[in-house]
């Protein structure tokens, strides 16, 4: 690769903060929330126009799909997100459980309504770019937008990037597997013009279930998922190519639809995934939103001929961004491991506890008979590196851990941990490292969570 030497220049100072959070996702928006909440100046920094990260920006309305009757669940701003886009009129009757599906552009407007509220100091349209490190610790972040190149500086910052940039350009350790290893992204689409009696008759004459996924999706259940209801499509696609409707490519046709309203819009269809991308490579990106939006086109084409309901379905919107569930994640001062999250461990420094939830490699657990783990508080410190905070898909554990702790709602308990934690080590002047977990943890009681239950 070749470089050019770039010229040294000042950069002016937008901000100074107490806590900043990189990345508004419902791992940093649940940070910055946590922070304000816990009494300190928080600033919220996000690339797009809208907070919310996959919520919004990707459209993935699901947020809670693994609750059912027996579910014991994590508490806080995660629910909180749920039950304020309720009372907002923001939801509809999740349909493989006992959630509430977001209406994810509505969203938008309570994520604001949030954040507003909270006394969070906003900032969209902004990309963190790199670190500000003084010695091994973190006084802020440079920022890229319409503005220029500017700093915020802060005493704490939280890297709730998705693919722990902040954390990665500061120099701590981080795991990154090869492309061909990493779970598939996606181009979640909606759809209009869809007759929703007729799909829901066609649905309830012949169901899926969670046994009829595919090997690259779930190969392991517990079993006692195998015969609960699935919002899946598969055999329709299969029988599009069969037919030559459409054609075979490198992307795989199948996955989960969600809400269907009376006036025939399909809001979420999360179907169209392609494998051994690299989201951290600007051309593999590109390649993956052209051709993305290239094959949902083909995914109505054949819906049109094997859907029943979806004959005179069209195109609604693309999502903003490709849905990303894998990525670059932290080592962590502990690592989470697949042994944890299917075995109920139990941690003294937990900053939450999330259901037995697995979805991904090969690997689907639903929490039906009450299971659950507790998340540790060192799984979101990076090593070799002060000051920083990591919330999100991006902190630290196993392939099967992973599996657990990117699921949005475990991602809003890692970061309410983090906003909490950050908040708690500015009041009392402390490394985050050396924060007294007795402290962090009566903020988060405080706040609603349920660190050991």
């Amino acid at each position: 690769m070749k470089y050019i030497i770039e010229p040294k220049k000042e950069t002016p100072i937008l901000d100074t903060a107490d806590v900043l959070v990189v990345g508004s996702g419902p791992g940093g928006l649940a940070a910055a929330i946590a922070s304000a909440r816990a009494g300190v100046k928080t600033v919220l920094v996000e690339r797009y126009g809208c907070f919310g990260g996959n919520l919004t920006a990707v459209g993935v309305e699901s947020l809670a799909w693994y609750r059912h009757e027996k579910t014991i669940d994590t508490e806080g701003i995660g629910i909180e997100f749920e039950r304020r886009a309720m009372a907002m009129g923001a939801t509809a009757q999740e349909v493989q459980s006992k959630s509430q599906a977001l209406n994810t552009e509505l969203f938008k407007h309570v994520a604001d309504t949030l954040v507003t509220e909270s006394g969070v100091i906003p900032l969209l349209h902004c990309y963190g770019t790199e670190p500000i490190i003084a010695g091994n610790a973190v006084k802020g972040v440079v920022t890229e937008s319409k503005s220029g190149r500017q700093a915020i500086l802060a005493k704490t910052v939280i890297d709730a990037s998705g693919d722990a940039d902040i954390a990665f350009r500061a120099g701590a350790p981080c795991n990154l597997a090869p492309p061909p290893e990493r779970q598939a992204v996606t181009m979640v689409f909606s759809a209009c013009g869809v007759d929703k009696d007729r799909f829901m008759a066609y649905v309830e004459s012949d169901p899926a279930k969670y046994s009829d996924w595919g090997e690259d999706w779930a190969q392991q259940t517990s079993g006692l998922e195998n015969d609960l209801f699935s919002p899946y499509l598969q055999k329709q696609f299969e029988q599009a190519l069969d037919e030559n409707i459409i054609e075979r490519s490198a992307w795989d046709f199948c996955g989960s639809w969600s809400t269907v309203s009376e006036d025939g819009q399909a809001t979420y269809l999360n179907l169209a995934h392609l494998s051994n991308i690299d989201v951290l490579d600007i051309r593999d990106l590109t390649r993956a939103e052209i051709e993305g939006r290239a094959q949902v086109l083909e995914l109505i084409k054949a819906m049109n001929h094997t859907v029943p309901g979806f004959e005179n379905a069209r195109l609604r919107n693309f999502a903003m961004t490709l849905g990303t569930r894998d990525s670059r994640k932290i080592i962590g001062d502990y690592n989470l491991t697949g042994e944890d999250v299917l075995n109920e461990a139990r941690f003294e420094d937990s900053i939450g506890i999330f259901p037995e939830f697995v979805d991904g490699f090969g690997v689907l657990r639903l929490p039906l008979t009450g299971r659950y783990f507790q998340v540790p508080y060192r799984s979101i410190l990076p090593q070799n590196i002060e000051n920083l905070l990591v919330a999100g898909r991006s902190i630290a554990g196993d392939q099967i851990s992973h599996a657990a702790t990117r699921n949005m709602m475990c991602c809003a308990v890692s970061g309410q941990g983090a906003g909490v934690a950050a908040a708690v080590s500015v009041k009392q002047k402390t490394p985050c490292r050396r924060t007294p977990l007795s402290a962090i943890q009566k903020e988060l009681a405080r706040q609603g969570v349920r660190c050991h239950y």
